[in-house]
């Protein structure tokens, strides 16, 4: 009788490390540190990093593609609602000496990025709430919002992108691109 437990109880290990591992090959699983692999993940993460005014400035994002859907569409970032600007996690930026985006004064440290698409122009939002999923937006923990600037695509960009240009000592513009949209603002040393 002991000799059939100890096999049920192999088959039963052996099951479960073989069960163990598959799931951890799957798409979109997290890796043994906890991390989600970027490799199976449709909207992989992306970094925009940049040295301006004595600092730096870097912004963690996921990038969504389009994938037949339109920007103001209803069914991806609809014109007139808050956007995570990326996908998955909230974007955050780090900003490690104060800077001005547009008019408003940012100060150093860890902030969330949202846009507020429209058809004649987006605005970015700025929020001192950091950590949370995408989708959670509280709008009494804005630090402020700021008109960007548009220019059109010569042609359609699937995969959404946010970087860095025209980078000068003591400023720089950072752009928010998708589909036909460049949206961008100028960041000053204040």
């Amino acid at each position: 009788m002991k000799p059939l437990r100890v096999r049920w109880i192999t088959a039963g290990v052996a099951a479960g490390l073989l069960l163990g591992s598959a799931v951890a090959q799957m798409p979109g699983m997290q890796n043994k540190e906890g991390a989600q692999s970027s490799q199976a993940m449709p909207s992989p993460p992306a970094t925009a990093t940049v040295t301006v005014a004595g600092g730096t400035i870097d912004i963690h994002y996921n990038t969504p593609h389009l994938r037949g859907r339109h920007v103001g569409g209803p069914e991806i970032v609809p014109y007139g609602q808050v956007w995570r600007t990326g996908a998955n996690a909230a974007t955050t930026m780090i900003t490690s000496v104060p800077l001005k985006f547009g008019d408003l004064l940012v100060p150093a440290g860890t902030h969330t990025l949202y846009t507020l698409p429209n058809e004649n122009g987006w605005r970015l939002i700025i929020n001192n709430q950091t950590g949370q999923w995408g989708t959670e937006y509280h709008q009494e923990q804005d630090l402020g919002r700021v008109p960007m600037q548009s220019k059109k695509l010569s042609s359609p960009q699937e995969i959404m992108s946010i970087s860095f240009e025209n980078t000068k000592p003591d400023s720089t513009e950072m752009h928010v691109r998708w589909e036909n949209a460049d949206e961008y603002v100028t960041i000053t040393k204040p």
